[in-house]
């Protein structure tokens, strides 16, 4: 039987226990259950650019934000705060589309290989067709070939937005504010005008105990916290008065359905 099968049975033999007793239940049951991922390594763009050779051909992070779109797949970032750092081209080869955000202060992360740009050895390595007249100011500089892009908002930047951000994967970093149960937690909106805090739904629960006040990132996927649909979707049984308080407090809010989770 899954994990989630195991913890709809348990909440539905609750019946009409209460809330409380649903919190202290669940969190009896998950401790021996994994959920956190190692914390990456992030590089600034300004280091790849000053010091190219130092990372041709190794594997790179970065959270920057997006300066330019080039051609249909590719876009260029950099660093605000490092003024001599130029801006460094991304190209994606994730196999999925990217769309930059429409708020250009929210800032992308991306995991990819630095290579030089040359567009012909880009093509067949990672068999992609490139419009190589959009890319004449940049052959042969650093680039970052993207396995991974994900767009990195703050809290409060997707709960003043939600609309922009329904369906797609995410990373967000944040303080942990208000835990409902081991699953179910807030992260600080950290002081973003007209936002509040954003909901986060654990698919899985965690081995390592999150506390309030700890920052931690969070990478999944926005959608509107129906409560219905939630249960629905992750084979989740919730108590009557949970699921009245929740929809009250939450209902139709942004929630973070959380993949992986690690402290920042």
């Amino acid at each position: 039987m899954s994990d989630n099968s195991q913890r709809g049975n348990f909440l539905q033999a609750l019946g009409q226990a209460g809330v409380l007793v649903f919190l202290v239940a669940i969190a009896m049951v998950v401790r021996s259950c994994s959920f956190f991922e190692a914390k990456p390594t992030f590089t600034n763009t300004s280091e790849i650019a000053e010091n190219a050779d130092e990372f041709i051909g190794n594997s790179v992070t970065i959270k920057s934000k997006a300066i330019q779109k080039i051609g249909l797949s590719s876009f260029t970032v950099s660093d605000a705060r490092f003024f001599r750092g130029e801006p460094i081209v991304v190209v994606n080869a994730s196999g999925m589309p990217f769309n930059l955000p429409l708020d250009q202060n929210v800032k992308i992360q991306v995991t990819g290989q630095v290579r030089n740009l040359v567009i012909s050895e880009i093509e067949q390595k990672f068999n992609l067709n490139i419009e190589e007249e959009y890319y004449r100011d940049y052959i042969n500089k650093p680039a970052i070939v993207a396995r991974y892009i994900v767009v990195a908002p703050q809290p409060g930047q997707i709960t003043q937005r939600p609309k922009q951000y329904y369906g797609r994967k995410v990373t967000v970093t944040g303080k942990v504010d208000n835990i409902r149960s081991p699953v179910l937690l807030t992260l600080d909106e950290n002081q973003w005008f007209g936002g509040q805090d954003l909901l986060v739904l654990l698919k899985a629960p965690p081995k390592v105990a999150i506390n309030q006040g700890q920052t931690i990132s969070v990478s999944g996927e926005v959608r509107p916290f129906v409560v219905a649909e939630i249960e629905q979707d992750y084979d989740l049984t919730w108590d009557l008065n949970v699921k009245r308080e929740l929809e009250t407090e939450y209902g139709n809010r942004p929630v973070l359905v959380a993949e992986t989770v690690y402290p920042s």
